[in-house]
């Protein structure tokens, strides 16, 4: 085993990887960017030390500046974890190159995997089912033509190198073809410098299922089980389980089978993933391996009881793989999902900024948590803006389900926007409780699963106006027991004043709308108005993060955080989360001139500007390119008018809502 490893990596597989080389006795080394000096896996590391700029092509994608760290602190390996260089051929060489280990396959795998067409001969060459297709070299677009109408239809266009959802079109008709051709290969090219692609029959309502294997360098290959991804947006996976609920025994152990032959076919060492793509009728086509650990891993962990990095580490030290296929038990069911910095009602536009606030369940049996940050750590406008994997664990699928509903009723996050209500919405529907989402489902029927704005009911305000009470209560008398007259009249937080018994004013926020409310009482029984209704609410209890009261005669309990700046409830199904606002201010409204300026949505690089000052445009003209996030933005006036003045210019670093552009009133 290693006696000190380099992870070359960031966030939380940075952080996952020390806590398991922690357990084994590894010292552990960091890298980071200037922009993560202050990140938790930097905190986290025996060492650590800066290679570069905030943007991952000066840090993290800098293989030689990690090798330098490496060779420098005496490292013996190096733990790519995933994404950055992680499948790299040519830095796993260059990692071997300098005598040290490349905890991963060998580049060679890699780079029989590096080409869709190619990989796909390799796979049916070695008896593991593939699409069928046209995977050739000869991109003549009349022998295209005919390909694709043999294959038959629907079909799909592929860029032959490539992945995250580019270059690819489904055709559903011949006369479609040509049009569909063209416009893939030219995104191909732009994205990729290749306009190479390939044709594959069009799976309707595909599952896609992808098993976890794993081999050794003395030639024993073995898988862990599977795990089911179907649920999808735009190709990017959103809720992970195992097992899969639509596999059979049978099938799944036809799948497992052809997964480990799918290994051995490229010479695969360490853990990989199998991916495939499984029609309604439960026929499954190899779609690719990839060759590193998954962002999905822990659910396979849960339910092998297995440590899949210590797995990774043992066998790049030389070890045998651990355990033989017929000793590998599974149990129980796993879920997994990922808590983003992202407003899915804006189109799932990535966040970023402070965590003001960041509430988690607790790690148990049956919940865990993976993150790389902790409430008032900044996400990062360079990087991707996960902030936790939250995955449980139970005996069963529906009983999994109803702790992984609990766990993200027990999440909050106060800062940049997140996708913690458009999850809540998504695992309570009929497709994913039931178990029969399909890849394309999402992408059809997304508007069934967004956050709809509704203004919180009379009950909601009054349980949220009592848990507002209930801790201004109990801070007033914390601040009395310090001070030097504690039983002072003023100190008794019953909100009297001369003229009426004790009527108190709170005013909250919810999104653009100012909501007044009035209460009377203290102690827990109240008489509060709001929305128009007075409701009576006796014996309030607040604390450990519940709410317990009696409202027109029924017990109520929440979740419920309240303290001077917001209150969060959470009634089981749905959540809100209030401002509270002064109770006598100025309006504060937006004045008109709101259309007179085009402000940054959220921090990030300007690319380009296409306007001066002085010049005409036209409602919606794009006047500028920002870049966040790993995307680019468009930036579009507003309304039509002159440009007044420009206010950045390209290569410029800006924070949300800074002025950009402004139009001529």
């Amino acid at each position: 085993m290693f006696d000190k490893i380099l992870i070359a990596n960031r966030g939380e597989i940075a952080c996952r990887i020390i806590r398991t080389c922690r357990r084994l006795g590894i010292r552990t080394i960091a890298v980071y960017s200037d922009a993560d000096a202050r990140a938790q896996h930097v905190r986290q590391a025996d060492e650590a030390f800066p290679i570069g700029g905030p943007r991952p092509q000066d840090s993290y994608l800098r293989g030689d500046a990690i090798l330098a760290v490496a060779k420098a602190t005496g490292a013996q390996a190096i733990h790519p974890g995933y994404g950055f260089l992680s499948e790299s051929a040519e830095f796993a060489e260059a990692v071997e190159a300098a005598g040290l280990v490349f905890i991963g396959p060998k580049a060679a795998s890699m780079r029989k995997m590096g080409s869709k067409a190619g990989a796909k001969d390799l796979m049916a060459s070695h008896g593991v089912p593939v699409v069928p297709g046209y995977t050739g070299e000869d991109q003549d677009v009349a022998l295209l033509q005919r390909e694709a109408d043999r294959i038959g239809y629907p079909l799909m266009i592929k860029a032959a190198h490539g992945g995250g959802g580019k270059g690819m079109r489904i055709v559903r008709a011949s006369g479609e073809f040509a049009a569909s051709l063209e416009s893939c290969q030219r995104e191909a090219k732009n994205a990729f410098g290749k306009d190479r692609v390939l044709l594959e029959r069009y799976i309707e309502q595909p599952r896609h299922i992808e098993f976890q294997v794993f081999a050794d360098s003395r030639g024993q290959t073995i898988h862990l089980g599977e795990r089911e991804c179907s649920a999808q947006r735009r190709y990017q996976k959103i809720i992970e389980e195992s097992p899969s609920p639509f596999l059979t025994p049978e099938r799944r152990m036809a799948m497992g089978a052809a997964a480990v032959q799918a290994a051995q076919a490229i010479d695969y060492v360490n853990a990989g993933t199998v991916e495939f793509i499984v029609g309604a009728d439960g026929d499954f086509y190899f779609m690719e391996i990839n060759t590193r650990l998954q962002v999905e891993h822990p659910v396979t962990e849960l339910v092998t009881g297995l440590d899949l990095v210590e797995w990774q580490l043992r066998v790049a030290a030389g070890e045998a793989l651990p355990l033989a296929q017929d000793a590998i038990v599974h149990r129980g069911h796993a879920m997994e999902v990922r808590l983003y910095a992202e407003d899915p009602e804006k189109g799932f536009l990535p966040g970023s900024g402070k965590l003001d606030s960041l509430r988690l369940p607790t790690a148990d049996a049956h919940v865990r948590l993976d993150g790389g940050v902790i409430k008032g750590d900044v996400v990062s406008i360079f990087y991707d803006p996960m902030i936790a994997k939250l995955i449980v664990w139970d005996e069963d699928r529906p009983r999994a389900l109803a702790r992984l509903r609990e766990a993200l009723a027990d999440s909050e996050i106060v800062g940049p926007k997140s996708n913690i209500e458009f999850l809540e919405l998504l695992i309570r529907h009929p497709v994913v409780v039931e178990g029969r989402i399909d890849t394309g489902y999402l992408d059809k029927h997304l508007d069934e699963v967004l956050p709809v704005a509704v203004a919180p009911d009379a009950e909601t305000l009054a349980a949220a106006t009592t848990a507002c009470l209930l801790f201004d209560e109990a801070a007033t008398r914390t601040h009395a027991r310090a001070s030097g007259d504690p039983t002072s009249p003023w100190a008794i937080a019953d909100g009297w004043r001369l003229g009426h018994a004790g009527q108190r004013l709170l005013c909250f926020g919810h999104r653009d709308q100012r909501i007044e409310v009035i209460a009377h009482g203290s102690g827990g029984n109240y008489h509060i108005d709001a929305g128009g209704m007075g409701l009576a609410v006796e014996r309030a209890l607040i604390g450990a993060g519940k709410l317990s009261l009696e409202l027109g005669g029924a017990t109520r309990r929440y979740r419920a955080h309240a303290d001077a700046e917001r209150v969060f409830l959470h009634d089981g199904t749905r959540r809100t989360t209030l401002l509270r606002l002064p109770a006598f201010q100025a309006d504060t409204a937006q004045a008109a001139g709101s259309g007179h300026r085009v402000v940054a949505p959220m921090p990030g690089r300007i690319v380009l500007i296409k306007v001066n000052a002085g010049d005409s445009v036209s409602e919606g003209q794009e006047l500028g390119v920002m870049e966040a996030m790993k995307m680019e933005l468009s930036l579009k006036a507003p309304r039509a008018g002159l440009i007044d003045a420009i206010q950045v210019a390209a290569g410029d670093f800006v924070e949300a809502d800074a002025v950009l552009v402004k139009l001529k009133e």
